[in-house]
């Protein structure tokens, strides 16, 4: 069992940035990966960036070169870096981890960017 608790939402002017965590307990040893995922009102929920537990990342192609995913030394806190932020990344944003092949949600985190 993984439990992930997510933080560093809010709200923040287009072209700022903000930086979500996602904190990991329980069998963090088992965790292989970790994915943000978002998702806007009335639409799906979109995968947006992930890393596995060798380091490789990979991006979505709409935030692709403005926003980073990275995990702490100990591979227990995973980050997404989102800068230069569009009205259109507004979403609730979920962190997933794929641990002993079971995936582990977090409770989401609310990300508004408006003027």
């Amino acid at each position: 069992q993984v439990q992930l608790v997510e933080s560093g939402g809010g709200l923040v002017q287009p072209g700022g940035s903000l930086r979500l965590s996602c904190t990991a307990s329980g069998s963090i040893f088992s965790i292989t990966s970790m994915d943000w995922y978002r998702q806007a009102p009335g639409k799906q929920r979109d995968w947006v960036a992930g890393i596995t537990n060798r380091g490789t990342t990979n991006y979505a192609g709409s935030v692709k070169g403005r926003f980073t995913i990275s995990r702490d030394n100990a591979k227990t806190t995973f980050y997404l870096q989102m800068n230069s932020l569009k009205p259109e990344d507004t979403a609730v944003y979920y962190c997933k981890v794929f641990a002993a092949a079971n995936a582990y949600w977090g409770q989401g985190t609310q990300v508004t960017v408006s003027s």
